[in-house]
């Protein structure tokens, strides 16, 4: 038997690009990839390799629409393996109190540091409406869950034995809600609850959100990303129209995709086009082209967004 001590394990946190980035206020570019449905992330993970070096961190979903696919937690640790940079999203609908903590830790020992700490989608919007909803919690509770965990205590204010949580949270946003004063109130709660970035959903109206940075947004020197998606045919934006709430693809937008014989390359141009228009607002962009993730590169390109320094 050896008497050899056995070297202690590295317990540092892992760099994150990500955070360095935000508190030092560089434009942040984040990108969002969906796990597969189903065992194999082999394409998953195709489509983030494609991101890296032009993404500071690619955001994987947590049962987006309420539709089953892999484990966010699980398909983040796949993309730290592969050197990508994730931003884990966590949804309160999965999970009670017991079940977020359990996998805020374990994303900790994962070394994920990057957390969007969400609601979740209505269970009857997805492909499981007879499954049962949890949402023991919401965003605005899991955010103060997490800074609890950041400072080695549970919900139940019992110290975290083993070590506190060192997590990077942000929340999303909308500021295109019809309701000003429940946007206000939303954000400012989120804001007290500790998140350190926020990425709003897709943006159509950027006077809207001109109005959202410059009334409700200044001074609160957190980063603000605007949602910005690929727009791959004028069937598309007219079905976002139908079917995501508080969203209107302008009418110009629609003509423009209707008119042209290559309707992808001018959902490119457009979505060039409002990353350049965010660029002149808040401090990041969060880019979604759902199943054409390859595309983003040539629409930073296009936008004059050139490729991180390493």
């Amino acid at each position: 038997m050896s008497d050899t001590v056995p070297c202690a394990p590295d317990t540092r946190p892992p760099t994150s690009t990500f955070r360095a980035a935000a508190q030092q206020g560089d434009f942040l570019i984040t990108a969002e990839v969906m796990p597969p449905k189903g065992g194999n992330p082999a394409h998953m993970i195709e489509m983030a390799r494609l991101l890296k070096g032009r993404v500071h961190s690619v955001n994987i979903t947590d049962g987006s629409r309420a539709v089953l696919r892999m484990s966010s937690l699980a398909a983040s640790a796949l993309l730290l393996r592969e050197g990508i940079e994730p931003i884990w999203q966590v949804a309160c609908r999965d999970r009670n109190a017991i079940g977020l903590q359990a996998d805020l830790m374990g994303a900790q020992a994962l070394g994920i540091r990057n957390v969007l700490a969400l609601t979740g989608d209505p269970i009857k919007a997805g492909d499981h409406p007879q499954a049962k909803a949890v949402f023991e919690l919401e965003s605005v509770r899991l955010l103060k869950l997490i800074h609890k965990l950041n400072a080695g205590f549970d919900l139940n204010d019992k110290p975290l034995t083993d070590g506190a949580t060192e997590l990077f949270v942000g929340a999303a946003i909308d500021p295109q809600c019809g309701s000003w004063s429940g946007l206000q109130s939303r954000f400012e709660r989120k804001l007290a609850a500790g998140a350190q970035f926020f990425q709003s959903q897709l943006i159509s109206d950027f006077d809207r959100l001109e109005k959202f940075m410059t009334q409700l947004a200044v001074g609160c020197n957190k980063p603000i990303l605007a949602g910005i998606f690929l727009l791959k045919s004028a069937k598309n934006a007219q079905f976002i129209n139908r079917c995501v709430p508080g969203v209107q693809i302008p009418d110009h937008l629609i003509d423009r995709l209707a008119r042209t014989s290559d309707p992808l390359q001018e959902g490119v141009a457009i979505a060039a086009e409002q990353v350049q228009q965010a660029r002149q607002l808040c401090q990041g962009v969060h880019m979604m082209a759902v199943k054409r993730e390859d595309l983003i590169p040539q629409i930073l390109d296009r936008a004059g967004i050139a490729p991180l320094k390493k």
